[in-house]
């Protein structure tokens, strides 16, 4: 399917949500941010520096009224030392007070028109060029077959769940033996923190034993979606997920489960039910489908054997229905020959600890109480555990692993108001639901399904690559990817849905699907494919030549994918420049680490080592080099606004490294998380200028360390906090494979501030 026609070569706009609805800056004061734009406090921050205490505060959307030549302007400041004015600053929002000590208060006031307006929130300096954020560990734990775990704190998001001005912060406990979907065996629970800045927990959510814990399964959503000032946290549910309250001592003041539907209730099903399956509830799970055969819609319909025997391949031997005795058997054969012939992983008789059955829902939770506020059922149930999804027919049998791949992300459909979105399977069948929360119930937005990939057989085929059976939305499968993102693509005022290799715009019609022709020495030559699933993506402007965004994704089809890694224009999905390498290109990354090149540069490295193709390129395509940075994450650290790596994965101690310049920070005492995909818990701008922080956990999980970049810049850009594509993709940073978080503007070391957009005008 071709994309579908759009305007092409505009350029990108301000969200509507950006626009001056509400009052725009006074003296004396930010004013009302318009929709969208959190009301944040001045969020200043003061760290005591070798070179004595330096200063980092916000410039908000809604005070930033023009630009020069070397910022922002609009608002300048005032800064106090124990209630004394010792500077006004006018190119900046940070400040190096060389004669401060550790024991000095300070305040920052807002200027504006030569109207000082009231000062800040005193701020105590940081002594230990960092700050720690206190956790309380959940209970280690021991699964039904007596393996013991422990949990780790791992990703985690924010929001103002109180109205205050300032973050909470809301942290994922994952224990130490969660699971990759296509993993056997039990998990602990997982659980999410809701903190204040000082540690102080607010409520536990428990998701319960009926809830797997991995990086597919866990994906939420902490944000204002009814625009009432205070954040809510949206995810997926299950019977057994409870909400412990606290009070500021840490005491428990209440525990409750989630609310069941009535027909759940109504049906027998409780709380205390564990959906896990053992090996032996898996293999009663097969006699009673290969009992069901006969009657199976795919079987009547034609499309698949009529019999287990003809799927398997053996001789014919039963009759239809089958007998009990006779399911068994085929069962047993299935396990025993006909699984471990496919693959010698295919190991079935110890398949255990996923969920495959069970009620399952999606509920809305207050951010600053965790009191329920609706529970409703998720959109789609799984259907089963993975047939119809694929998960029999390639040569490693996984049941429940395409069916249970998830994702989430925030949306402004309509250029004013907050979506939540929800995402399950992209291989097979890819949906996506839109929901918006009005502050009493979930109404929904849109429904999106690609449909069923067909298959001839479903124990014995090759589905992926395929189109699902849906007439518009069908050229989506295969094309998702391990995170999605959401901007403004086409430069009509409201958010649409990267979702990998297509885009879905804004009404949930698809607005394009990305293909290209595969080179010689590929799969099938010539032949027109998709470009396909990738494990990383980043939309931004890349390339700030080009009008409008571009969107860099590496792809793992190998030699069935036209492209290894390519750049496309977000508007119409067409390629710009790419590279075809054949084999599973598994990590890429954009960011401005040669600043002497104009735009963001871009790399990628395949799985198991760097090839010779992708290498070091300008935002152009041409090739810098083949030695390239990391590609965990990014962070904005300088001050001249190039961009930085985060490295260190597993027990490797995470740095922060500039391309040209080296090491700048080692975060001794932390540790990221996801295995070796090495994400720290978040990086985005939650305190101080528009520079992004690093959070990371500490070794034993005892607190989350925020540091702050605390080199001096004479960039002056609001919080990044205040860009609608950034604060979007902050929400999201914590799905599946994290991925950085990006502006809707050009944001490098040749920025053009004549093109920044101004969300208070």
């Amino acid at each position: 399917m071709l994309p579908r026609a759009v305007v092409a070569g505009v350029a990108v706009t301000t969200l509507l949500v950006a626009s001056p609805t509400a009052v725009t800056a006074q003296p004396g004061g930010a004013g009302k941010p318009g929709p969208g734009l959190e009301q944040l406090d001045r969020g200043l921050v003061a760290v005591a520096t070798a070179d004595g205490v330096f200063l980092s505060w916000r410039l908000l959307g809604t005070e930033a009224t023009g630009r020069s030549g070397a910022g922002l302007t609009g608002t300048d400041f005032s800064v106090y030392r124990d209630g004394r004015r010792i500077a006004t600053v006018t190119d900046s929002t940070n400040y190096l007070d060389r004669a401060g000590t550790g024991t000095a208060s300070y305040q920052v006031a807002a200027v504006v028109r030569g109207r000082t307006a009231a000062r800040s929130a005193p701020a105590a300096p940081w002594a230990a060029g960092h700050r720690d954020l206190p956790l309380r560990r959940p209970a280690d734990g021991v699964t039904p077959t007596g393996e013991a775990y422990t949990y780790s704190a791992s990703d985690l998001s924010v929001g103002d769940v109180d109205g205050d001005g300032q973050y909470e912060y809301v942290v994922k406990w994952d224990p130490s033996n969660s699971k990759d979907v296509s993993q056997v065996g039990y998990t602990g629970e997982v659980f999410l923190d809701t903190y204040e800045l000082d540690g102080t927990l607010l409520h536990r959510i428990s998701l319960g034993v009926n809830i797997r814990a991995g990086a597919h399964y866990t994906q939420f959503l902490v944000y204002d979606f009814d625009g009432d000032g205070r954040a809510e946290t949206m995810l997926k549910t299950a019977p057994g997920t409870k909400v412990t309250r606290y009070d500021r001592r840490g005491g428990i003041v209440s525990e409750r489960f989630v609310t069941m539907p009535r027909e759940d209730v109504r049906a027998g099903y409780a709380h205390t039910d564990d959906y896990r399956l053992t090996p032996e509830k898996y293999r009663q799970k097969l006699v009673d489908l290969f009992l069901g055969w006969h009657r199976h819609p795919e079987v009547l319909a034609g499309r698949w054997p009529a019999t287990l025997e003809q799927a398997f391949g053996i001789t014919p031997t039963y009759s239809y229905p089958l007998s009990r005795a006779d399911a068994e058997t085929l069962v047993d054969h299935f396990v025993d020959v006909y699984a471990p012939a496919r693959s010698t992983r295919n190991a079935l008789r110890a398949f255990q600890g996923f969920v495959v059955d069970g009620p399952e829902y999606l509920t809305v939770f207050d951010g600053a109480t965790g009191r329920e506020l609706q529970t409703i059922h998720y959109k789609p149930g799984r259907h089963d555990d993975g047939l119809m999804w694929g998960d029999y027919a390639m040569s490693r049998i996984e049941p429940a692993n395409r069916v249970d791949r998830f994702l989430s992300g925030v949306a402004y459909l309509d250029g004013r108001h907050p979506s939540a979105i929800f995402a399950r399977g992209y291989y097979t069948r890819a949906t996506l639901v839109a929901y918006r929360w009005d502050g009493r119930r979930l109404r929904e937005d849109w429904y999106v399904d690609s449909g069923w990939v067909p298959m001839s057989n479903p124990f014995n085929d090759g589905p992926h690559g395929r189109e699902g059976t849906d007439p518009e939305y069908g050229t989506l499968t295969t094309q998702g990817a391990h995170s999605l993102s959401v901007a403004d693509v086409d430069a009509d005022g409201k958010q649409e849905i990267v979702y990998g290799g297509a885009t879905i715009d804004d009404d949930g019609s698809l607005l394009y699907s990305s293909y290209g022709i595969l080179p010689p020495g590929s799969a099938n030559p010539g032949a027109r494919a998709k470009v396909g699933h990738g494990d990383a993506m980043h939309v931004t402007d890349i390339d700030p030549a080009r009008p409008g965004l571009e969107i860099f994704m590496v792809h793992e089809g190998a030699s069935g994918a036209p492209y290894g890694y390519a750049l496309r224009d977000a508007a119409t999905g067409e390629v710009i420049y790419g590279g075809y390498t054949g084999v599973d290109t598994g990590r890429g990354m954009v960011g401005d680490v040669v600043p002497a090149e104009p735009g963001l540069e871009t790399w990628a490295t395949v799985v198991g080592g760097q090839p010779d193709g992708p290498g070091l390129r300008t935002a152009d395509g041409d090739l810098l080099g083949t030695v390239i940075p990391g590609t965990n994450q990014s962070i904005r650290w300088a001050a001249d606004m190039t961009t930085q790596i985060v490295n260190g994965a597993g027990e490797v101690t995470p740095s922060i490294d500039d391309w040209q310049r080296g090491r700048l920070l080692t975060a001794d005492g932390t540790r990221t998380n996801n295995g070796t995909k090495g994400n720290p818990g978040l990086v985005a701008d939650v305190l101080g200028d528009w520079r992004e922080e690093l959070l990371t956990r500490t070794v034993d999980s005892s607190a989350i360390r925020i540091h702050l970049s605390t080199e001096l810049t004479d960039r002056k850009l609001y919080t990044l906090m205040h860009d609608p594509q950034y604060r979007v993709e902050v929400a999201r940073q914590q799905t599946t494979y994290n991925q950085p978080s990006y502006p809707s503007f050009y944001l490098g070391s040749d920025i053009d501030w004549a093109r920044v957009p101004l969300p208070g005008r």
